[in-house]
Formats: structure tokens, C-alpha cells, sequence
């Protein structure tokens, strides 16, 4: 098959597991196109079997604002027709399926056949969803997708209840490759340049307020005084300035270690002795998924999707969205007993493994045969 993906080319869940699926599918000998407007930042550009097409992005002067939609629906044209796509796989319903419906439209008029996944990865759904001038989009790119997925259960009753919708959605949980995750010969030499005895706390995401990255500190603050410890935390975004003036208020600077983004976030993950996921809400939590994955715990909030990957108290703990004493008092209760740490941290790899890649990745290949079986 040849497939074209279009997702965020960013470090966030969907353009991860975008970028993973498209690996995927390149190793089994499948031809893969990326159409973005930046190289995703997982992806490797001498992969064999993987192009990348560059959605060119200009400030035209007659345009307030650069039509991203209309050049990326342009781009989808350009690479359907010169490269013979069969089917398009695109994440997030807006700007990508809306931009797919158009292109799939203008293709059509030259007998061109271009049927388009559209998988939800929750923003466009709960956020985007919201916003009534928005909505008859979102749900129109829906309905005309010829196939929808979204990532968890919770997701598709937040679409069903924001959305009228009549197109079937199909749960397919985020995957990961369990082999690129755990201790290697060197996480032993890492850990040892960031702490000598302390245990040691990780956060990963976007710094979005929604992932509430103020609370890991504010929790991590509580264990510090119990326990001697250090907290990392990857990524940035919005939330970073005001993350950084409450280290200060704090006086926590010198025991937290902001290392921006990092490409190989599985190497930070791997030194991890337990994981802090205290978002509003998580459509699925896929940072958790790879902490797990990585024989790490997490401590989280039981909101969104979180309790479809998380077992409580058997992977990690789930607390109230803002319980900061709480969330404090279920780390140490597993950090400061090292029998319970090492059973928590096995059972977080033997969760992990039922999201494996190649238990999730035939739902995907399910769906594009029966796409391309209708002709």
C-alpha cells in the first residue's frame, strides 16, 4: 500500500503515535508519506520506504493570517496524484479531515480515488469541540471520513456527547514498541549525572495549563521534605515562565532539572524511579504509557482515559485532579518501600505490553484493507 499521513509534526501523543504507525507500516514494506509542515520530530528521514512533503507555509499579504487548511489540501492533491496514494490516515479532525474531505473532492473530479482515516486524539474533540462556530466543521469532517478511531473509550463518549455524529467510531488505544523502552547499558552511567542517591521524579509533556505541570512541582516540593529526591522535567510550552517563578517561590531550583525538549525522551525515562501525570484530563496518556513501558509507576489523576492505561494501585496510583497532598502521600507511600517500588515497577512493564505495537497496529491494517477492499 501506499499511505499518506498527516498529523502535528510536534512532540505531542498524536504526532508520536502518527509518526510510530508510519514506521510501522514502512518496515512491513509499505510506502509512507508524511505531509506536514515540519519534519516530525520522531521520524528519521533515511528511513527506507518513508517520504516527507513539506507543507509550505506563506504569509501571503492578502491574508491576515497564513491558509494553512488550503495549502496543506493542495499539498494532499499534489502527493495523492504524483505518488499514486491509496488512502490518506490523517490525525485531528480539524484542519487535517476537513482538509482531507476537499482534497478527496477535487480528486474525485479527475476519477482519482483518495478514501482518508481520520483518527481523534481528543483536542479537537474536547477544546476545539466546544466552540459552537467550529463544531458543524468538526462534525462534518467526521461524518464524511470514510473510516473514524479514536484512542480510548472515554474519547469517543466525549465525541458522542459534543457531536452528533452518525459515522461508527472505532476504539484503538495508543500503541508503543516496547523494544525502544527500559534499562540499557547505559541508563546506569545517566542516572549517575543527575543524582547520587536521591530517588528521582519525571514529568514529560507540552507544558500545556491543562497538563497542570505547577502541581508535579508543588507535589514534588511535599516529597522533598520527606525524602531526599530530584525531579526532571521534559518539554516546554505556555506554562514553562510560570513554572520556573514558583521553582524559585519554592526554593526548589536546585533539586529540579528542566532539560527542554529531548528527542530521546526514553532515555530520561529509563533513570525514572516514578512518574507524576497530574493533568486535568488525558485522552488517553501516552507520556504514562512510555513511563510504564520503561518499568516506571505513575502517580496521576484519575481523569479522561487515564484509567484505560493506569491500573490503580496496581501500575501506579490515581488521585483527584488538584489533590496535591494527596498525590505526595501515594509516591512516597511506594518510594520509601523499596519491596513495593520494585513490584510496582514489574507490574508497570507487564501493563505496558498490552499496548504493544504489534497487538495494536492489525486494528489499523484491519481498517485500511477494508478501505482498499471497497474500491
Amino acid at each position: 500500500m501506499k499511505i499518506g499521513i498527516v498529523c502535528y509534526p510536534t512532540y505531542g501523543g498524536s504526532g508520536v503515535i502518527a509518526t510510530e504507525l508510519g514506521k510501522a507500516l514502512a518496515k512491513q514494506g509499505h510506502i509512507v508519506h508524511f505531509i506536514t509542515y515540519s519534519q516530525p520530530v520522531r521520524l528519521d528521514a533515511f528511513a527506507e520506504n518513508i517520504f516527507y512533503h513539506e507543507v509550505s507555509v506563506i504569509d501571503y499579504p492578502l491574508f491576515e493570517y497564513p491558509p494553512y487548511e488550503l495549502m496543506l489540501t493542495g499539498k494532499m492533491v499534489d502527493v495523492a496524484k504524483y505518488h499514486q496514494l491509496d488512502l490518506l490516515h490523517v490525525h485531528y479532525a480539524i484542519p487535517h479531515a476537513s482538509a482531507a474531505w476537499h482534497a478527496r473532492m477535487i480528486l474525485e473530479k479527475e476519477n482519482i480515488r483518495l478514501p482518508f482515516v481520520t483518527t481523534l486524539h481528543g483536542t479537537d474533540i474536547t477544546l476545539l469541540g466546544q466552540d459552537r462556530d467550529l463544531e458543524p466543521v468538526i462534525n462534518f469532517a467526521i461524518d464524511n471520513s470514510d473510516a473514524v478511531t479514536c484512542v480510548s473509550q472515554w474519547l469517543k463518549k466525549e465525541t458522542l456527547k459534543y457531536f452528533k455524529v452518525n459515522k461508527e467510531i472505532k476504539v484503538i488505544p495508543n500503541f508503543i514498541n516496547l523494544k525502544n523502552y527500559g534499562p540499557d547499558g547505559e541508563t546506569q552511567t545517566l542516572r549517575k549525572q543527575y543524582v547520587r542517591n536521591e530517588k528521582i521524579l519525571v514529568h514529560v509533556s507540552n507544558f500545556r495549563p491543562v497538563k497542570r505541570v505547577a502541581d508535579a512541582v508543588r507535589v514534588f516540593e511535599l516529597i522533598r521534605k520527606k525524602i531526599p529526591a530530584k525531579l526532571i522535567l521534559v518539554g516546554d510550552g505556555p506554562d514553562m515562565p510560570k513554572v520556573t517563578a514558583l521553582c524559585r517561590a519554592l526554593k526548589v531550583c536546585d533539586d529540579i532539572i528542566i532539560t527542554g525538549m529531548v528527542r530521546q525522551v526514553e532515555k530520561l525515562l529509563a533513570i525514572g524511579d516514578l512518574f507524576l501525570l497530574p493533568s486535568e484530563e488525558e485522552s488517553f496518556g501516552l507520556a504514562a504509557l512510555e513511563a510504564m513501558a520503561s518499568g516506571v509507576p505513575v502517580i496521576a489523576t484519575g481523569s479522561g482515559g487515564i484509567p484505560e492505561v493506569i491500573e490503580h494501585e496496581v501500575c501506579g496510583l490515581l488521585n483527584r485532579t488538584g489533590d496535591i497532598a494527596g498525590m505526595a502521600k501515594n509516591a512516597l507511600h511506594i518510594l520509601q518501600n523499596e519491596k513495593m517500588l520494585a513490584r510496582y515497577r514489574k507490574n508497570a512493564r507487564k501493563r505496558a505490553e498490552h499496548f504493544a505495537a504489534e497487538k495494536i497496529l492489525p486494528y489499523y491494517f484491519r481498517i485500511y484493507k477494508e478501505l482498499m477492499d471497497r474500491g
